[in-house]
């Protein structure tokens, strides 16, 4: 049998912006999986190959699949769907899978949305597509595949989780031959992406990433990442590479384990991965540093401690200052993300987080707008008080406003995101720093703020 996975067309604000996209990790660990399991499989990255839906289209008949996975965030479903879709006008007996982070926390609403869609794969995908895949070889039923939802006669059936894979060193390597890596490129620089770890013991409001992947770390052994970074540098010739891990340094003695072999190995990459400002310090840093990291990001996200206590950040702006500080000192380029337009926020709110953004010390700042997706406690406190202002999931985007706020109307929350960039990027000595080093790559990006910021209505102290 064969399987056809694919990552649909869809607008990325992230392209738009850098010019690329990262690969679409979920596919190729679910295409080892299959391979494993005797299936002949093929990855579609529609977003690095610049496919059109007519692409795909004509992909799906030359490939003739019995079954295509796709998979999606939440501003891209609209996307899937119309793949599902074509799939089903092609062959009625293709079977059609979805997975992804949003279809985890809403699989009933998911099928309802789209007739064409036959399985639903939520959280941790490798043992419940396993398990669909044995239910298509008629070795499972599907009422005992954990972890999927599914059409049935009278209905629509979501059964129970599936438990945490405790040991990931038994998940497969990725399939990165699938993909097209010479594709994943920036400033003539090969990248690659890895996960080393998975799961997230905190709750932040914003985050659904403890309920996907679960509350308790797993993280593979250091020998394992040794293995997969050397598959990337040296097979596929990535020296840039993105950790993806939702915390770095959630393990802080693994952190320095891994980092330190990196070194011993001499593995020649240059990388970048996150951390939490209460979970770093500077041994950390100097190891990050002397293994060839170049960036750290930091989640500080208010410079509001009523805002952070609110969003269960657990953390202070003290933390802030110093793990910033530590990792400047180390030599390591740092980055802050920062959110604008919770629900009760303020001007007061908005202007303190945006002055905070230039006080911390953090070298390159993010903006977000608040946005409530699906599964996370920001989702059940919109959706209570019945402040969602639309259901079109492409608006879910973090840039585009998609709650009913208390102080700012949608337009005024979008002119702060645009301030906040503008505020930020557009002082003098960051600007000479950007014409030296950049030749002015973020001021060339920084325009359509500009445009936006200069309209901006302030609405007092």
């Amino acid at each position: 049998m064969k399987i056809l996975f694919i990552s649909p067309p869809t607008d990325s604000a992230i392209k738009s912006v850098i010019g690329t996209t990262g690969p679409p990790l979920g596919l190729a660990y679910l295409a080892s999986i299959a391979r494993e399991k005797g299936f002949d499989a093929r990855i579609v990255d529609s977003l690095a190959e610049n496919l059109t839906y007519s692409d795909v289209e004509k992909i799906i008949k030359q490939y003739s699949p019995d079954i295509i996975g796709i998979t999606s965030t939440t501003s891209m479903i609209p996307d899937a769907y119309a793949v599902a879709k074509m799939a089903k006008n092609i062959s009625k007996d293709i079977v059609t899978i979805i997975g992804g982070p949003h279809v985890t926390f809403v699989p009933e609403l998911t099928l309802q949305e789209s007739p064409e869609i036959d399985y639903v794969v939520k959280g941790e995908g490798e043992i419940a597509f396993s398990g669909i895949l044995d239910v298509l070889t008629k070795k499972k039923e599907k009422r005992d595949v954990l972890g999927i939802a599914y059409r049935k006669e009278n209905g629509i059936m979501n059964n129970p989780p599936q438990p945490l894979i405790k040991d990931v060193d038994i998940i497969p390597e990725p399939s990165w031959d699938l993909l097209p890596m010479e594709k994943y490129e920036i400033d003539n620089v090969q990248f690659g992406t890895i996960m080393t770890s998975r799961g997230c013991p905190y709750n932040c409001i914003f985050c659904s990433s403890s309920l996907q992947f679960g509350k308790q770390w797993r993280g593979h052994s250091v020998e394992r990442v040794i293995d997969e970074l050397k598959t990337l540098r040296y097979k596929y010739n990535k020296r840039e590479i993105e950790f993806l891990d939702d915390t770095f340094t959630l393990n802080m003695k693994r952190a320095l384990e891994l980092t330190e072999r990196i070194y011993k190995e001499g593995i020649d990459i240059r990388w970048s991965g996150s951390a939490r400002v209460n979970l770093f310090n500077e041994e950390i840093a100097k190891n990050m540093k002397k293994a060839g990291a170049h960036t750290v990001y930091f989640g500080i996200e208010s410079g509001s401690q009523a805002t952070l206590d609110f969003i269960g950040k657990n953390i202070t702006l003290e933390m802030a200052k110093s793990s910033v500080a530590k990792a400047n000192k180390a030599g390591l380029h740092t980055l802050g993300s920062f959110i604008i337009g919770f629900p009760d926020d303020t001007v007061k709110d908005v202007k303190t987080t945006i002055k905070f953004s230039k006080n911390v010390g953090v070298t390159v700042a993010q903006f977000t707008i608040a946005t409530p997706y699906p599964g996370t406690r920001l989702w059940d406190y919109v959706t209570e008080r019945k402040l969602l202002l639309t259901m079109n999931w492409r608006k879910f985007t973090t840039l585009s406003p998609v709650i009913k706020l208390k102080n700012f109307t949608s337009d005024q929350i979008l002119k702060w995101l645009s301030w906040a960039y503008i505020s930020f990027y557009i002082r003098p000595l960051y600007l000479i720093r950007d014409l030296a080093k950049t030749h002015g790559f973020v001021f060339k990006r920084l325009i359509p703020y500009a445009k936006r910021a200069m309209t901006l209505d302030f609405m007092g102290d």
